[in-house]
């Protein structure tokens, strides 16, 4: 099977990725079989973070069980050279001598670019750990295109991270053809739009087309593993009921999908609304490992003083009932709790 090159890493990897979300949300004794399998049928980049609490160790206990070589990546949300201390515990986790890829994690708003590349920020850390050894090349992951595109254009990363699928396609207008000028690797997440998109054929199928671009699905069962491994080794071509799928579910969400973008921003009551908006996701993604995340209840409970005060209606391009949604996403969460 034909390696993609990831940019000027020059490292050869297979095409289908996998991301490590998932494999919170199911046993250790589970991930850990998912890892395995995953790494046997031939997926050699493995994406994961420091804030997706278990998922690193449960990577180190699965790949201390193979000769395979696999490309780590992982990330991390700190924002000054203190991120140093995260690399080295990825480093123990993983049981790894070395992270191919680390990120700079979530570097959404101008504010916190400038945070990470100014003096003491984690850019600066991330450079002594390339020095010394420990990581390879040093990546960026945003959910806002023009963070992406300014990353890009002072050319100071090896990889970045878009959010890239049928649902949020502009990547591919606004980011990918200058990083592609620039020789930088492009790795796509949210493949599924956070698992917006249940189909996962059509999902894969419309990335895979883009012959230099590597999504990251996760996935915490054999089953939803080996169908993506399935989908990734047939044609990438999107099939005519694939794109009757993509159309219908593009025109059922037009007006209740955030394409996190952040104009709606920022909020009077300081309320992450991409997260508010997407928050059946994050539970379903996360799994009740999500009530462990300390910017997890930091998010519910900004969430339950908005006054409904129209700010952000104002400024969404796509006109989306953002206060109602909320309302409604707390209102479904609070029920889930009380289900235990």
């Amino acid at each position: 099977m034909e390696k993609v090159r990831l940019g000027r890493t020059n490292l050869y990897v297979n095409q289908l990725g996998w991301g490590g979300i998932p494999i919170q949300r199911v046993s250790e004794d589970e991930a850990v079989s998912v890892i395995q399998a995953v790494v046997d049928m031939g997926v050699d980049l493995l994406d994961t973070a420091r804030g997706y609490t278990n998922s690193e160790s449960r990577i180190g206990l699965a790949l201390q069980t193979t000769d395979r070589e696999v490309v780590l990546s992982s990330k991390s949300l700190v924002r000054t050279d203190r991120i140093e201390d995260e690399v080295r515990i990825s480093l123990r986790e993983m049981k790894a001598k070395k992270i191919y890829l680390y990120h700079l994690h979530n570097i959404s708003r101008p504010e916190d670019y400038e945070k990470v590349m100014g003096p003491g920020g984690a850019y600066e850390g991330l450079m002594r750990m390339r020095d010394e050894g420990r990581i390879d090349f040093i990546g960026i992951t945003s959910h806002s295109l023009d963070v992406l595109k300014r990353a890009v254009e002072d050319d100071h990363f090896d990889v970045i991270m878009a959010c890239y699928s049928f649902l949020e396609p502009d990547a591919d207008r606004k980011v990918f053809p200058l990083a592609r000028a620039k020789d930088i690797g492009m790795i796509s997440m949210k493949p599924f739009s956070g698992g917006v998109i249940e189909e996962p054929g059509p999902a894969l199928r419309f990335v895979l087309a883009q012959p230099d671009i590597i999504p990251i699905p996760g996935s915490e069962t054999l089953e939803k593993a080996r169908a993506n491994w399935e989908i990734f080794t047939q044609d990438h071509f999107l099939t005519r009921r694939d794109q009757s799928y993509i159309e219908a579910l593009r025109r059922e969400l037009d007006h209740q999908f955030c394409r996190r973008c952040d104009y709606c921003q920022p909020c009077p009551e300081k309320i992450s609304i991409q997260h508010m908006m997407g928050l059946r996701y994050i539970v379903r993604r996360f799994g009740r490992s999500a009530e462990e995340l300390d910017w997890f209840h930091s998010l519910i409970e900004k969430a339950r003083n908005c006054t409904e005060c129209g700010d952000c209606l104002k400024r969404c391009p796509y006109q989306l009932p953002i206060p109602e949604q909320i309302r409604k996403n707390l209102a479904w969460y609070d029920g889930l709790v009380k289900q235990g």
